[in-house]
């Protein structure tokens, strides 16, 4: 006989019906790591369902944050526009302040129905730097270092992230 036909002997007597508890112990070892697959395809799923979850949550709270911050110049704008209204123009072109004013107001309100909230720090304010945006310091008298001396631009929040600073000058006057 030639040699590619030969089986070597250990096949034959490798028969799993021959030792009834080797093959027990096998089927156990095969449905414990059948089980643990299982188990983690189960854990992926839901991992997976609640980043998708999330994933939603987040557009929906925060999708429109790009519209949002291209809206918030327009409300500076406004409110420099009215704060920049003197008496005088205040009487000669009361309905166009009236309309300013209104439009301004429509503006606050669609930002507080889709959770957009004003930053709006004063003078002498503790200066933060996670929702303000230091834009100079300067000594000025009367006033306690890392304290707010003026404020430029309002800050907004949506939800819980910032969407953008509120832009302040901040005092570095020396402790006397």
């Amino acid at each position: 006989m030639s040699e590619q036909n030969e089986q070597p002997m250990d096949e034959f007597l490798d028969d799993p019906l021959a030792d009834p508890d080797d093959e027990v112990t096998r089927l156990i070892a095969e449905r414990d790591e059948m089980r643990d697959k299982w188990m983690r395809a189960l854990a992926d799923a839901e991992n997976s369902r609640k980043r998708a979850d999330k994933d939603r949550r987040d557009a929906e709270q925060y999708g429109g944050s790009r519209l949002a911050r291209d809206l918030l110049p327009v409300h500076d704008a406004l409110t420099r526009a009215l704060d920049a209204a003197g008496e005088e123009q205040r009487a000669s072109a009361a309905a166009l302040i009236e309309g300013v004013e209104l439009t301004l107001r429509e503006l606050s309100h669609v930002f507080t129905k889709h959770g957009i909230t004003i930053i709006r720090p004063e003078a002498g304010d503790r200066f933060d730097p996670a929702i303000h945006e230091a834009m100079f310091e300067a000594p000025v008298p009367g006033t306690v270092k890392g304290h707010i001396i003026q404020v430029m631009d309002n800050g907004f929040h949506l939800h819980d992230r910032l969407l953008r600073p509120a832009k302040v000058g901040v005092s570095s006057m020396p402790a006397s």
